[in-house]
């Protein structure tokens, strides 16, 4: 039977429940912060809450960039992408916790404190108020998880009946679904990260949100692929060619991400107004400026080299040692970027600050192994598997040369 055919590796049908059992274990011991330092444990629980729904997210826009533009990169990954979005649900229970203790986290919550001035006494009447905050949580999961839930379902019945309607389907929904995306995206960013200083703004700061959630799924993609490549059936299917273009890719994401950061660094400190540059210096001083040091070095600076070699490209060993060195640094960013809001004064490293995300990931794994499981490895009836299925049946050095 050719579904039973491209099923998840056997051998590996016990890891999800390893996973699991790692992740809520240390799920459970950060949730034990609440009994040491409840706001620390807020904290970093925002930290690890924005990366792991980065990857959810950023899975979304890459699935639907695949539908625009086809292409074999896209189909023998779009399982992963779909198995990523459909951890969705996950990440809104996740959510609930920051729902329901706001005043932990977020400084507009402190209604005297925004009393003091008149444009942060504006911005809490009329955005930043815990009732319409929620609100528009509810309003961006919501756009979410239909994109997800309809992306996902004609997918499955693509599956099923081979009917090319659905394939027309999913690509006209794509292109207002990216649109509603970075809409959304930019919007949740500004709610999420940005108020956390109600008094700053920056007009780039959704886009770079964009760029980074792309980027942290396109590295997870590129680990999970190199781990599958190893192993039948997709052993038999993805080739040093597919792994060229992922890598392509990620190149193309960093310099993305990187062209955004140094943007919009370059607007506010050459503009030199107080209210914004104050964003920096405290990501600049008290130890901080060491990690915007290593940010720069160790995310754009050291891949963007690697990635310029076509070998490593090729190289689905290599490629997901740097795309797993990458999600690291994406954490670290994340951390640089949300942290320094809290400890102002100096650089401050809390063992909740490793736990919860470490936590929070490790579920989500289990949760995005567990879907991975409940469908065939590639898209049974697209139209572009069986020219997938051709390339693979050629000899790899036939490909090497033709590439």
């Amino acid at each position: 039977m050719i579904e039973a055919r491209y099923r998840f590796p056997p051998e590996l049908n016990r890891l999800p429940n390893r996973v699991f059992g790692v992740g809520a274990l240390l799920f459970s011991l950060s949730v034990t912060g609440l009994l040491i330092d409840r706001e620390q444990f807020f904290h970093a629980y925002l930290v690890g809450f924005i990366f792991w729904i980065g990857i959810t997210l950023g899975s979304l826009a890459l699935l639907m960039l695949q539908h625009l533009t086809g292409g074999q990169w896209g189909l023998v990954i779009r399982r992963v992408l779909e198995a990523a979005t459909r951890t969705l649900p996950w990440m809104l229970v996740l959510f609930g916790p920051l729902a329901i203790r706001l005043k932990h986290v977020y400084p507009w919550t402190n209604s005297e404190a925004m009393a003091r001035s008149a444009a942060l006494l504006s911005k809490s009447e009329h955005y930043l108020n815990p009732t319409f905050f929620i609100e528009r949580a509810v309003i961006y999961f919501a756009i979410w998880g239909l994109l997800a839930y309809l992306l996902n379902r004609w997918s499955l019945e693509q599956d099923r009946t081979a009917e090319p309607r659905f394939t027309r389907r999913m690509k006209i929904l794509s292109g207002p679904g990216l649109g509603l995306f970075v809409l959304t995206t930019t919007f949740a960013s500004i709610d999420w990260v940005m108020s956390l200083d109600p008094e700053w703004s920056s007009t780039m700061f959704g886009l770079l949100f964009v760029a980074s959630w792309a980027l942290s799924a396109m590295a997870f993609v590129i680990a999970i692929m190199a781990l599958l490549a190893s192993r039948p059936p997709m052993a038999e299917i993805v080739r040093a060619s597919h792994f060229h273009d992922l890598g392509k890719l990620l190149l193309a994401l960093v310099m993305l991400w990187s062209y955004f950061a140094f943007s919009q660094f370059l607007i506010i400190w050459s503009g030199n107004l107080p209210e914004e540059t104050t964003w920096y210096l405290r990501r600049l001083r008290g130890g901080w400026g060491w990690i915007a040091i290593a940010v720069m070095i160790l995310h754009f600076a050291l891949p963007f080299l690697l990635l310029l070699s076509r070998d490593l490209k090729r190289n689905a060993r290599k490629l997901a040692m740097l795309a797993a060195f990458l999600l690291v640094m994406r954490l670290v960013d994340v951390f640089w970027m949300i942290e320094p809001e809290f400890n102002r004064a100096h650089f401050h490293l809390s063992w909740m600050d490793v736990m919860a995300p470490l936590g929070i990931g490790g579920v989500w794994l289990a949760m995005f192994s567990w879907q991975l499981q409940r469908r065939p490895l590639v898209p049974l009836n697209d139209p572009q598997l069986e020219s997938v299925l051709d390339q693979a049946r050629r000899p790899v050095e036939a490909e090497a040369e033709s590439y």
